[in-house]
């Protein structure tokens, strides 16, 4: 009588080849992993994924898992026979084998459990296929937050000294070191000189322009961490030195500044330590200082014109650097340069603006000129007056005195023909009148007439 087991194969087979007759083929077996290398941290666990698949009828399904690590021969860890579960008894505890896939739970992972995992899948049904992947499993400390020294922390003077920066960090494995300028990763350079791991950053020599922020990132396959910034002193200067004046005109280095005015001077330059300033006067091939500090302030006196020499002299202590700046400054009694630049400084519409204005007054004058001139004024009245007033004007009031005629008369010289005739009425025709002359003859004449046609007047009527 058989026993179950070759009963049971030969059922297997027999279910195998009658697959085989309708499909025609079996299919391969097939493994998939993620990935062939994959980072853990120690401490948590850890799951390598696999999946298999197959198109076949399957009498019997075997998974084995083994380990190995570098030099040394595969050891088993457990293994599973249709879902039945074979571990080894040294890590039973530690490795788990997760249905219905070819998966393994490795909890708590350590170090030492970093190697090659190799899983094997055997698939018996008509015949037995096999197949098997290799995972590299690594296994890495979080990295802590780095700490960057610097020497020599008392600071260097630019040109003269080097600045090493180190950069440490507590734990962490693999870890990947970069340093950091201002936010932005630093590249090696002719001043920057890097360590084989980039733990380490020499700047060889310092110049001004190394001065910034510096930092160290530090990173691993399971974690990143950066460290505070530092800003190392260095010593520089001094640069740029110039001098600014709150008043006056400024042309190059001559300051002009009138009589009695009060004027500001600053003294600056680019440099650390904080430059020492001197304010130097120069006269008659001498020279004397006359103040300390970055600001002097100068009050011109009651010459008219006097030039004075100045210089401003700026020291740092610690680079042993100097700098100077020479200028001048010129009183005048008057503003005339800054009303010259003001002048200048007057734009085309303004220009344009005062001789429209100018214009437009001028034609205003004229105009009322013209209205109101005396001749004008004149004439309307004399035009305005009755008829009657011109031939009354032509009698005379038969007065016996001519001391009654004396009084203030009115004379008015009218060009044109038109009114000629009025005009020729007030005029007194006497003996040295010429007729037809009716114009120009002055108030005394016409005093000097009334007298005389009056006595004709008198001895006429003694006649009769």
């Amino acid at each position: 009588m058989l026993s179950w087991s070759p009963l049971a194969n030969l059922f297997c087979d027999l279910q195998c080849k009658i697959y085989f007759l309708l499909v025609g083929i079996c299919s391969a077996l097939k493994l998939t992993v993620p990935s062939h290398t994959i980072h853990g941290i120690e401490g948590q666990p850890l799951q390598l994924t696999v999946d298999y698949n197959f198109n076949t009828t399957a009498c019997e399904i075997q998974i084995i898992w083994l380990f190995e690590r570098p030099q040394s021969n595969p050891k088993y860890l457990l293994g599973s026979v249709n879902q039945t579960v074979v571990p080894d008894l040294e890590y039973q505890h530690k490795f788990t084998l997760i249905p219905p896939n070819a998966s393994l739970m490795i909890n708590p992972l350590r170090i030492s459990d970093e190697g090659n995992y190799i899983v094997k899948v055997n698939v018996r049904g008509n015949g037995t296929i096999a197949a098997s992947e290799k995972i590299q499993v690594a296994v890495d400390v979080p990295v802590t937050q780095p700490i960057v020294q610097t020497e020599p922390s008392s600071g260097v003077v630019e040109y003269v000294g080097n600045i090493t920066l180190k950069c440490t960090v507590g734990k962490g494995t693999r870890v990947v070191y970069q340093w950091m300028k201002n936010g932005k990763p630093l590249h090696a350079g002719p001043n920057y000189i890097f360590s084989s791991n980039n733990a380490t950053l020499l700047i060889v020599p310092v110049v001004k322009e190394d001065i910034g922020n510096y930092s160290c990132l530090v990173s691993n396959p399971v974690s990143a961490m950066e460290s505070e910034q530092i800003a190392p002193t260095i010593y520089y200067g001094p640069y740029g030195l110039r001098v600014k004046s709150d008043k006056g005109l400024n042309v190059g280095a001559v300051f002009t500044v009138d009589i009695g005015e009060a004027i500001l001077f600053d003294c600056s330059a680019d440099s650390n330590p904080p430059n020492t300033y001197s304010w130097i006067q120069r006269d008659d091939n001498t020279t004397q200082v006359i103040k300390y500090g970055p600001h002097l302030e100068v009050v011109s006196d009651k010459v008219s014109q006097k030039t004075i020499d100045y210089m401003c002299l700026a020291f740092n202590n610690v680079t042993g650097k100097r700098d100077e700046t020479h200028f001048t400054v010129i009183i005048t009694s008057a503003g005339l340069e800054k009303l010259a630049q003001k002048g200048k400084s007057l734009s085309s519409l303004a220009v344009i603006t005062g001789i429209s204005l100018f214009l437009i007054l001028v034609m205003v004058f004229l105009f009322v000129w013209k209205r109101y001139q005396p001749h004008k004024v004149i004439r309307q009245k004399l035009q305005s007056r009755p008829e009657a007033d011109y031939k009354k004007a032509q009698t005379f009031s038969g007065h016996e005195s001519a001391l009654d005629d004396f009084g203030i008369y009115e004379f008015v010289a009218i060009p044109d023909h038109a009114s000629g005739s009025r005009v020729s009425s007030q005029s007194v025709p006497g003996p040295a009148t010429v007729p037809g002359q009716d114009m120009l003859n002055t108030v005394y004449e016409v005093i000097q007439h009334i007298p005389e046609q009056q006595q004709q007047q008198q001895d006429h009527q003694q006649c009769i």
